[in-house]
């Protein structure tokens, strides 16, 4: 499976501390991949370096062989869309939260914003909803299906079940698996929950005090590694 981006001895420093210190490692087309360890060991500074929303100290970080710096923000976040853990719902429809980012870009397409939410698990009547009146886990959902409207090649979720009802949360999990299959999406998921990571991921990468101390399959990953 070939490599979709490449991490090359990344380092980032934030007020004065390290977060990030040198870190190195490939991530596979096509696969999703979990970032779990202790709060502050650097899961969401990682993935805001990957989006260029922060820039690297030093390292590189390569996308489909380019270097991302040479990348416009613009085209890059259209490719690697950051779906953060707070899902943020702008005034209006559900519709028009989803459209947002396709009119930003001149792409509205109405198919597309139906198929994407349908992707989610969520049926098309929720177009019409008001979008600041669903609950915590429908407004994650919904965040998910405005960033598959663009079709990006990977998405960065920052714990994307936090906040969803415990009997919905493995309905959600196999939504995201599904959609990352079907449609060839490769998956960074941050979460602090390692029974989920093993549930859900191709491999594990353990962040811990700024550096990836162990990377491996989720059969393979012990839970005393992870904080």
């Amino acid at each position: 499976m070939e490599s979709i981006l490449n991490i090359h001895q990344l380092s980032k420093t934030l007020q004065g501390k390290t977060i990030i210190k040198n870190i190195t490692f490939d991530i596979k087309k096509g696969e999703i991949i979990t970032l779990v360890g202790p709060s502050g060991g650097g899961k969401t500074t990682l993935l805001r370096c990957i989006n260029r929303l922060i820039e690297p100290d030093s390292g590189t970080i390569t996308f489909q062989t380019q270097d991302i710096s040479k990348i416009s923000p613009p085209m890059l976040r259209k490719n690697i869309i950051l779906v953060p853990q707070d899902s943020i719902m702008f005034p209006g429809t559900v519709e028009q939260n989803i459209s947002l980012a396709l009119k930003i870009h001149d792409s509205y397409d109405k198919q597309k914003i139906r198929e994407s939410l349908s992707d989610t698990g969520l049926p098309t009547s929720f177009l019409e909803k008001q979008a600041q009146t669903l609950s915590g886990g429908e407004k994650k959902r919904v965040a998910l299906a405005r960033s598959l409207a663009l079709s990006p090649k990977m998405l960065l979720l920052d714990e994307p079940t936090t906040g969803i009802d415990p009997k919905n949360l493995e309905t959600v999990e196999q939504r995201i698996i599904s959609f990352s299959k079907l449609r060839q999406l490769t998956v960074i998921w941050v979460t602090h929950d390692v029974e989920q990571a093993k549930r859900v991921s191709n491999r594990i990468a353990n962040l811990k005090k700024g550096r990836i101390t162990t990377l491996t399959t989720p059969d393979q990953f012990k839970w005393t590694e992870a904080y």
